[in-house]
């Protein structure tokens, strides 16, 4: 009897994902993983069952494993695996630490508390080349990060990554620069524009912006053999 898959989650959409990761279309990935690309659009687009031998010749096909398609390692830190074989580090250019940060999503601001350091993730958006965030009025990012004096700022960073599991790569980028609260009507607009949505819901109308004062980088990647596998 043939097994099917349950999965925990929008496989269609990781497959998805992870398909314009590597920048295969759908008939690439099908051809590889030897199912019609038909079923491959049925896939991707519904909440299907696929057969566990789908699943693995998807997994291969992708460079990832079957659990990773499957969502079972939603709740995991990344980076559990062993490195690859042959590891090398790669400083990355402002331009390219800014090409990385502009889609948005998820960082992490670190900054100094009454406690000691601290760090936050915070939902962001790049615009102009300067981070912005929402956070709320009288919370740890707001009175915490006020200097008292007019045009003075504490100097704050700001960290992005990304971890590729399968294929044992990531990169980080790292900012640094004055936490300046929106406040003018004029600023504020601007800020508006920038769309970011926090996730994490609530009243969080207070607009802070990171004007970068130094932009670092790093990439982790190997030297794959013959065939692309790691």
């Amino acid at each position: 009897m043939t097994k099917h898959m349950t999965a925990p989650g929008d496989l269609g959409r990781r497959v998805a994902r992870r398909r314009e990761a590597l920048d295969m279309s759908r008939d690439q990935l099908a051809g590889r993983a030897g199912i019609d690309p038909g079923y491959l659009e049925y896939l991707e687009e519904t909440a299907a069952s696929p057969t566990a031998e789908t699943v693995s010749r998807l997994a291969s096909a992708l460079e990832t494993s079957a659990g990773e398609l499957l969502g079972g390692t939603m709740d995991l830190p990344p980076g559990l695996g062993r490195p690859a074989a042959h590891p090398r580090l790669e400083k990355l250019d402002a331009d390219e630490c800014l090409r990385l940060l502009s889609p948005g999503g998820v960082g992490r601001v670190a900054f100094n508390d009454l406690g000691g350091p601290a760090i936050l993730p915070v939902n962001y958006v790049l615009r102009d080349n300067s981070v912005i965030f929402r956070t709320a009025f009288g919370g740890p990012l707001d009175d915490t990060l006020r200097t008292g004096v007019q045009g003075v700022e504490f100097k704050i960073a700001f960290e992005v990554d990304r971890i590729d599991d399968a294929n044992r790569e990531g990169w980080s980028v790292l900012v640094r620069g004055g936490a300046h609260h929106v406040s003018t009507t004029e600023e504020r607009a601007a800020a508006q524009t920038s769309d970011v949505q926090p996730w994490v819901g609530g009243d969080r109308e207070l607009y802070v912006k990171i004007v970068p004062s130094e932009v670092t980088g790093r990439r982790i990647l190997h030297d794959r053999p013959p065939g692309g596998r790691p």
